[in-house]
């Protein structure tokens, strides 16, 4: 994958066929059909192009950092691994879908392993590229700072003299100010990370002591997908 990749994705001719099967979709839309058509014309398929592009650009500059760190690696080698392609094509969509770098920087980081061979087993690659297509940035964030509290109040410089016992939610509220005062929203991020492995609870309520509080909360199945989405270099 050099950076002639950018040009038009994997095929030239790939992104003016979807452009031309949405704008006839929109077109048989009754009464607004053509103006659907036009406004996608106009506003959408340019964006989503810049989207895929510059997402394929900063993708290939990390596999030019990998091959540089990383002996025996070659970035003009990845196209004959089918995991990689695999992982690639599943990734490209994703990304194109969603404009938050929280998650742009995790599809990437996913790719990154496919390319070294080291991540989890294919199966569970392809169903963590869904929870990331699934999940909001704040899933992320919850989950990393649930994986080690400790680790994340010390380096965003939260004192661990004011950690007190209490719920793990008024230690979350702490770590992720953003959150404070919305516990519907935070308890739905949470029990979507337990509905899928990654979380060993589904609540944050109950007491526990202060270092309760700093404990992981993580399956070993949500430590495989943090690693997989974090850059392997």
């Amino acid at each position: 994958m050099g950076n002639s990749t950018t040009d038009n994705d994997l095929n030239p001719h790939a992104g003016d066929a979807a452009h031309a099967i949405v704008k006839g979709v929109l077109s048989q839309i009754p009464l607004v059909g053509g103006t659907a058509s036009e406004f996608f014309s106009l506003y959408i398929a340019s964006p989503l192009s810049k989207r895929r592009d510059e997402w394929i650009v900063s993708l290939d500059e990390r596999l030019t950092i990998l091959e540089e760190q990383v002996e025996g690696f070659r970035k003009d080698e990845v196209g004959g691994n089918e995991l990689f392609v695999t992982v690639f094509l599943q990734a490209v969509p994703i990304a194109v879908r969603s404009h938050q770098e929280a998650k742009r920087e995790a599809l990437r980081n996913a790719v990154l392993h496919a390319a070294l061979r080291d991540p989890p087993e294919e199966d569970l690659q392809l169903m963590f590229l869904q929870y990331v297509d699934a999940f909001t940035p704040w899933h992320l964030a919850v989950l990393r700072y649930l994986q080690d509290p400790r680790g994340w109040m010390e380096m965003h410089q939260i004192s661990l003299d004011d950690v007190l016992a209490g719920s793990r939610a008024t230690g979350l509220e702490r770590a992720l100010p953003e959150l404070k005062g919305r516990r519907e929203f935070y308890d739905q991020v949470v029990r979507d990370l337990h509905a899928r492995g990654l979380l060993k609870t589904d609540t944050l309520y109950g007491m526990v002591t202060a270092q309760g509080m700093l404990q992981s909360l993580i399956s070993t199945t949500g430590e495989d997908f943090l690693k997989f989405i974090t850059s392997p270099h």
